[in-house]
């Protein structure tokens, strides 16, 4: 699959990112998945008004490269007609040590891949190994500082789980490992608000365009929920089993499936 590397399109092995790049060395950067469909990058403008807000929390400027252009050179080179791209804009090269550079170079990164199948309905569980800290301000933007949700989903893979329900600091639920999360409780379908440190997801901010409330959740509010559905830029997944109770089925998620255009 042919790349492109701030704003040169080229093969995979001719690509080089610096030893030296702080996306690298430190996580220092930001990134996005955007969902192809029938050869139009889907809510394209919602991605990078994320990535702009983003950049603007931790100070990084955005290369002076027309993004939406790069995007699509990207998937019509490799023929793409229902895939997945990803945008990478680390800070570039900078010198040992925290402290950003005063000027940088940031680095920006396009790749692409085909749509995988649409996946089984999930099985989650309940995170405990680490926390969501909902009052950093990268709560709200797609860092490449991933470890926690890393961890988080390693302990659902031990538990033999497909994803793990992240609580934040006080015990509210936040959102998945990769996914924001909507739960049906008492008929009303609920989301946890960006506060409790749930991701601005583009295709959350999508549902609630169309249904449904935000509201802090507890553990307790899941145990009573009859449906829960995981929410990310490549579509709706519903959730078959929270920490081994059997949910009531994927109504809700299959209906705005469609009203998205999304099925």
């Amino acid at each position: 699959m042919k790349l492109s590397l701030n704003g040169t399109l080229l093969e995979p092995e001719a690509a080089r990112i610096a030893p030296g790049d702080r996306g690298f060395t430190l996580g220092d950067g930001l990134f996005e998945t955007l969902r192809v469909r029938e050869g139009a990058i889907r809510r394209l403008n919602a991605h990078l008004a994320r990535l702009a807000r983003g950049t603007e929390v931790i100070g990084l400027p955005l290369p002076p490269l027309d993004l939406a252009a790069a995007l699509e050179e990207v998937r019509a080179a490799n023929g793409l007609s229902d895939a997945v791209l990803r945008l990478t804009l680390t800070r570039g090269e900078g010198p040992r040590g925290v402290l950003p550079p005063t000027t940088p170079h940031p680095t920006l990164l396009i790749t692409a891949a085909p749509m995988a199948p649409a996946a089984p309905p999930a099985r989650l569980i309940i995170a405990t190994r680490t926390r969501r800290n909902e009052r950093s301000p990268l709560a709200g933007v797609k860092s490449l500082n991933y470890l926690d949700n890393i961890l988080a989903r390693q302990e659902a893979a031990a538990a033999g789980a497909d994803d793990a329900v992240l609580l934040n600091t006080r015990d509210r639920v936040a959102e998945t490992s990769i996914a924001n999360l909507f739960a049906v409780i008492d008929g009303r379908l609920l989301t946890p608000p960006l506060a409790d440190g749930a991701l601005p997801g583009v295709m959350r901010a999508a549902v609630l365009a169309l249904e449904g409330a935000e509201q802090s959740l507890s553990v307790a509010d899941l145990d009573r929920a009859g449906e829960m559905f995981l929410s990310s830029s490549l579509g709706l997944r519903p959730v078959a089993t929270l920490a081994g109770r059997p949910l009531a089925g994927a109504a809700t998620a299959r209906r705005l499936t469609a009203a998205l255009g999304e099925a």
